[in-house]
């Protein structure tokens, strides 16, 4: 039985969106998508509710090893390049000092300023994305997978415009180091070499 709903003065009665939802789909005056829309109209303004398969801005690559190689593989192209690596986090592990599980999961903080710097200068708030980051980790289904920021969605994100030539050197550095962490051979799926790009932000 719906509760009624005393009126405690002559105003209208304005009920939240989200409420007013729910409550059409407990008298059956919603559809079969009204939890949908009630969680929808309860988000904050402006969030995006993404998918975890493929959630926004990604690249998500499966890998030929663990956790533990792909991450040693991909600190040492990094290595061997002109970015640095920065530093490095184990969340699995602080999980595990913590009382919880999690499946192995890593994450390598890599930058390169004379990439980066530009896109901040075009716009401050690019500081929140970089330096990039590489997060390796282990999925469900026991498949490792290696995930970073695409750049294209990190400048579309901030407004940067007018920066194609460094955008276009960073994808290519963050392409090679995914490839050759994740890939027995180290080539792309077409049978093209990695080649020699190296750098990032």
């Amino acid at each position: 039985m719906l509760a009624r709903v005393r009126r405690i003065s002559k105003r209208p009665l304005i009920l939240p969106a989200a409420l007013t939802t729910i409550l059409l789909a407990a008298c059956g005056g919603g559809d079969a998508a009204a939890p949908e829309q009630a969680q929808e109209a309860a988000k904050p303004p402006g969030e995006a509710m993404a998918g975890p398969a493929s959630p926004e801005g990604l690249v998500v690559m499966d890998s030929d090893f663990d956790v533990d190689e792909t991450f040693e593989r991909l600190d040492t192209v990094v290595a061997e390049s002109p970015a640095t690596v920065l530093g490095e986090v184990d969340h699995s592990d602080n999980a595990e000092r913590a009382g919880e599980q999690l499946r192995p999961t890593k994450l390598l903080i890599v930058g390169n300023p004379a990439l980066g710097t530009p896109l901040m200068k075009a716009s401050p708030t690019a500081g929140i994305d970089l330096p990039q980051k590489f997060l390796v980790y282990e999925d469900e289904d026991g498949q490792v997978k290696l995930a970073y920021n695409d750049p294209s969605y990190v400048t579309e994100r901030h407004g940067i415009t007018g920066q194609d030539a460094v955008l276009e050197k960073i994808s290519k550095a963050l392409r090679m180091f995914a490839r050759k962490a994740t890939q027995k051979d180290g080539k792309q799926k077409d049978g093209k070499s990695s080649g020699s790009e190296d750098g990032s932000s």
